[in-house]
């Protein structure tokens, strides 16, 4: 029996080899497509940069084969080429080493210099400054650069201060530091006035927060208690170039870290009279703002964020007695969003300012009475959510802004622009079309740009008289004629209901090309949930990061080899209620799993060819965390993930988006959290990829759970990318390594194929 199957064994196992390379080749397909369709769209613009006289704006555009930039007057109708892109080239090629494709330059955006004869960008790690007249290209020296700090808390006292003298108003003195204390001297380094007596190096006088009153008669200053200057070491294991390894120490403060403490001090100029500023109204600072004078100069004002994100105040001090006073104030029930705190001094006279808070529930406006820090007046109300404040313009006392949710029955996340008067009165929507729009405002306010679209309708650019939204020229039209004849289709909307039953979740669905409803299609989630934004993409534009988990692009890719792929914000992301995004706080194990898949479910149910038995994820940074989690809490939905650079025990990650999310002291939210305690309970089939010199999430918070997955007894897949940053691995890069152990990776696990052997002769080579 045995002897009569082996060559039908023997057969089967050939038929197998001859189609392995055909995965292989499948795989290599998916991976190419990006760069086979970058490039068909035309005239999709980005919102472009106004001058700063706003006579003109520029902006970039897709071309044939790759992008121009466009410089447009005020009122329109002049439109022409914003520098000649084929000397610019040339000059870059010569400034770099390498040649440069006038289409494709080094770059996104510029500004003008010089009276518009120069252009200055950034390129890599470089700002450069090119001239037009005749195309010169160099690199601008860097000015005097300020002490780094740690995620902005601990100073890294290894690197001297930015001490260069700061000249009084009237510019015949001049205040810096010198053996950690202030020290006044007449400018140009004459004679010494007066010196504080008190500084140490463990209490001193910093010199890059000195601050002068516009009268000249008081200087404020912060007095720093250094924090702990925690290092993560990493070892370089291949440098370029090298044979031997070398290390490198990142400053990198953790959870539960002690921070800079930071104290305002006053000065009188005339005697060296000295203030200190009693913090009982800002105890435990994790972060006081610049200080800022007020045009008066009879107070200073900063402000204050409480350690464990749970208070944000404006503090206003007296020049001459040095009392405090709450100017405004945030005092959720869990936590202040520290990237949506928003407060203007009106007429910079600390009379009234206009802040943003989530105080009834939903981000709005408010006018606020700076003696008292009450509240004079709402300005803006309703179950619907401010996004920017563009502009408060303190004379006319209006302001413009964008929101989401305003318009019923609208997707909430898309954007819709608006202006409204201090008193609440004449509120006036600039936007109309259904889709997300980012405006770009003339310095005057008196026109803007409009850049418009949908996932499913490309970019659409209009200049805009501001005083009444009319129409002055349609600049750009996105056309994607080419792309969608070459195969592109636009992901499907698709809308569910959460775990409450009751509130709508957003998401996206991505099919194969050759999708056939009569097929049974595994699904895989692209997840990032990070409760800092929300990740499903709302504007056209596909090109992205390839598992960044806020583009189109890469879900295609993976789409095409045999999968479902959805994008979906679930509950405790941004930008809805307060209560939506409540959820997240001390929660992070949570990442909207509930509604995610209920969501997925819901999708199911309405087609059959979604297959919720068969459901992988994949995501990096906070989406490599959720993506184990996945794996770890709820093993009987998803049963394959690929997490890349995830901050997996956020003990181990960065000190201020984890205290930020997980709070002050570090506790039990922390542990519950942490894929290193629970690595146990891991099911299903898990790859984890890591660059060796992540300097955003510490790479031993990756190798910490490969050891508690082996202690545990777990089998999984270990990819180190060496000299690999965060991104490593997701993107695809000159040598897309990762993303094709991804695909191949997903093929096994959700579909039963793979290829046996990447190394054969006939594998497809990048």
């Amino acid at each position: 029996m045995r002897r009569a199957l082996a060559p039908a064994l023997l057969a089967l196992s050939q038929i197998a080899a001859a189609q392995e390379p055909g995965v292989a080749d499948r795989i290599q397909a998916s991976i190419d497509l990006r760069e086979r369709w970058q490039w068909l769209t035309r005239d999709i613009a980005t919102p472009p940069d106004w001058d700063a006289d706003g006579r003109r704006f520029h902006y970039r555009k897709t071309v044939e084969g790759g992008y121009a930039f466009v410089d447009v007057a005020r009122d329109g109708g002049d439109k022409r080429p914003a520098f000649d892109a084929v000397a610019l080239a040339r000059a870059l090629a010569t400034l770099r080493g390498k040649p440069v494709d006038p289409l494709r330059l080094p770059f996104d955006a510029f500004d003008y210099a010089d009276n518009r004869t120069a252009i200055v960008a950034q390129i890599e790690d470089d700002r450069v400054r090119c001239t037009l007249v005749q195309a010169v290209c160099t690199v601008v020296p860097p000015g005097p650069q300020p002490r780094p700090r740690g995620f902005g808390v601990v100073r890294d006292l290894r690197v001297p201060a930015d001490n260069h003298p700061r000249l009084s108003p009237d510019k015949t003195l001049e205040a810096l530091a010198v053996d950690h204390n202030l020290v006044v001297r007449a400018a140009g380094g004459g004679k010494e006035v007066w010196r504080s007596q008190d500084g140490s190096a463990g209490d001193f006088y910093d010199p890059e927060t000195i601050a002068w009153s516009p009268d000249g008669r008081h200087l404020a200053v912060y007095r720093v208690r250094p924090g702990y200057p925690r290092m993560v070491t990493r070892v370089v294991s291949s440098p370029p170039g090298k044979v031997q390894p070398e290390l490198v120490e990142q400053l990198y403060p953790k959870p539960g870290d002690a921070v800079d403490q930071e104290r305002p001090v006053l000065f009188a100029v005339a005697d060296g009279r000295r203030t200190d500023v009693a913090d009982t109204l800002f105890p435990n600072p994790y972060h006081l703002s610049e200080l800022t004078w007020r045009r008066d100069g009879r107070s200073v004002a900063f402000d204050y964020l409480r350690r464990g994100f749970g208070q944000a105040r404006t503090i206003a001090v007296d020049a001459e007695t040095g009392a405090a006073h709450v100017a405004a104030s945030d005092d959720p029930a869990t936590f202040v969003f520290r990237d949506r705190i928003f407060g203007h001094d009106v007429g910079g006279l600390g009379r009234e300012i206009v802040q943003a808070s989530e105080r009834d529930g939903w981000r709005h406006l408010y006018l606020v009475d700076a003696a008292t820090g009450k509240v004079k007046r709402r300005i803006t109300k309703g179950s619907w959510t401010v996004r920017d404040i563009a502009r408060v313009d303190d004379d006319r006392r209006r302001i413009w802004f964008s929101a989401g949710g305003y318009v019923p029955g609208q997707d909430p996340y898309y954007k819709q622009w608006f202006r409204v008067d201090f008193d609440g009165r004449n509120l006036t929507r600039l936007t109309h079309a259904d889709a997300t729009h980012e405006l770009r405002f003339s310095p005057d306010m008196t026109r803007y740009v409009d850049v418009y679209s949908r996932t499913d309708l490309p970019e659409t650019t209009e200049l805009h008289d501001a005083a009444d939204g009319r129409l002055i020229e349609t600049l750009e039209q996105g056309d994607i004629t080419r792309l969608t004849a070459a195969g592109f289709r636009p992901p499907e909307r698709f809308t569910a209901k959460g775990r409450d039953g009751r509130t709508d979740i957003y998401g996206l669905v991505v099919r194969p090309r050759d999708f056939d409803p009569a097929k049974r299609y595994p699904v895989i989630e692209n997840i990032y949930a990070g409760p800092h934004d929300s990740f499903v993409p709302k504007a056209f534009w596909p090109f992205g990061g390839f598992a960044g988990g806020d583009k189109v692009m890469g879900m295609q890719q993976l789409a095409d080899l045999g999968f479902v792929v959805v994008q979906i914000d679930g509950i405790g992301t941004a930008n809805r209620s307060k209560a939506f995004h409540d959820v997240a706080w001390k929660n992070l194990d949570d990442s909207g799993f509930p509604d995610r898949i209920a969501w997925i479910k819901a999708l199911a149910a309405r087609d059959p060819a979604v297959d919720a038995t068969r459901v992988g994820i994949y995501g990096g940074s906070a989406g490599g965390q959720s993506t184990l989690n996945a794996l770890l809490f709820h093993p009987d939905f998803y049963k394959a993930g690929v997490a890349y650079a995830g901050c997996f025990d956020n003990r181990m990650d960065k000190i201020d988006w984890n205290e930020q999310w997980l709070g002050w002291p570090v506790d039990q939210s922390y542990l519950d959290a942490s894929g290193v305690v629970h690595a146990g309970k891991l099911q299903g089939k898990l790859m984890l990829v890591v660059g060796e010199q992540d300097s955003n999430v510490d790479p031993a918070s990756t190798m910490q759970v490969a050891d508690a997955l082996i202690q545990a007894g777990k089998t999984f897949d270990l990819l180190v990318i060496p000299n690999g940053e965060h991104s490593a691995g997701r993107s695809s890069g000159p040598v897309p390594y990762a993303m094709k152990r991804q695909y191949d990776f997903f093929l096994r696990s959700l579909r039963g194929e793979g290829v046996a052997d990447w190394n054969g002769p006939t594998s497809p080579r990048p």
